[in-house]
């Protein structure tokens, strides 16, 4: 199981190194295919740099606490808090690869193209069962909800963040490379 500590160091290094990682969620286990990165300081998309309540969540809880949003009104969405490096800030989970409990994934999502299930934060969040509830979850201290690392060698790509208007144009956004359960390829 990943240690705390792991999540104490910037947010630009625990994206890039979650990719590959197995997320295990209930029933449900997955590997990490595309995440993205969000920092505190001076990133306009970050929830901290317009919403107080994201500034509390971030003070009150450790890193490795789960940060759980509904976007749009329509989809929850999952990311963990890094926090005691160089700067605090957060990791979305933008596609995973389905392992284990992907019968259950599919009835969630009322869809069975594997490749399909999981490849946007909205429909990981939806096929793995992530609510509010599990808003500040810490995802460091049983092994139902927790992260065990990559089997190297995995080759990371790095890209530019999507689904967002404002600092877009920063290279946080990170793939297994090859991997086709992603939520949009690299762009060329």
């Amino acid at each position: 199981m990943i240690e705390r500590e792991f999540f104490a160091r910037t947010p630009l290094l625990c994206a890039r190194e979650l990719v590959g990682a197995r997320l295990v969620w209930g029933r449900c286990e997955a590997i990490i295919v595309e995440t993205e990165a969000y920092s505190v300081v001076n990133d306009e998309a970050c929830h901290t740099f317009a919403r107080p309540s994201a500034r509390a969540f971030v003070a009150a809880h450790r890193p490795g606490s789960a940060y759980v949003y509904f976007n749009y009104g329509v989809h929850w969405m999952l990311n963990v808090l890094v926090k005691g490096g160089a700067e605090d800030g957060f990791v979305l989970f933008r596609a995973l690869e389905p392992l284990r409990g992907v019968a259950l994934m599919e009835r969630r999502r009322g869809h069975s193209s594997r490749a399909a299930l999981c490849s946007g934060p909205g429909k990981l969040a939806q096929a793995l069962g992530v609510t509010g509830a599990d808003h500040g979850r810490d995802l460091c201290s049983h092994p139902a909800r927790c992260f065990h690392p990559s089997q190297p060698p995995v080759r990371i790509v790095p890209d530019v963040r999507i689904g967002i208007s404002k600092a877009a144009h920063l290279p946080w956004r990170f793939l297994l490379d090859g991997s086709e359960y992603v939520s949009r390829r690299v762009r060329k």
